[in-house]
């Protein structure tokens, strides 16, 4: 499933979910890259 994070103030990222942390952050993997950040939800 792909999810988007936001890192930083203004960094988008879009890729497949791996993992859910603890802090609410989750994990996706980009390539061979893995990057965690703070998920988008949906627009309703």
């Amino acid at each position: 499933m792909l999810r988007t994070i936001i890192i930083g103030t203004c960094v988008q990222v879009q890729g497949t979910f791996v993992r859910a942390l603890n802090d609410g952050r989750i994990v996706v993997s980009v390539g061979d890259r893995d990057f965690a950040g703070q998920p988008i939800s949906a627009a309703a």
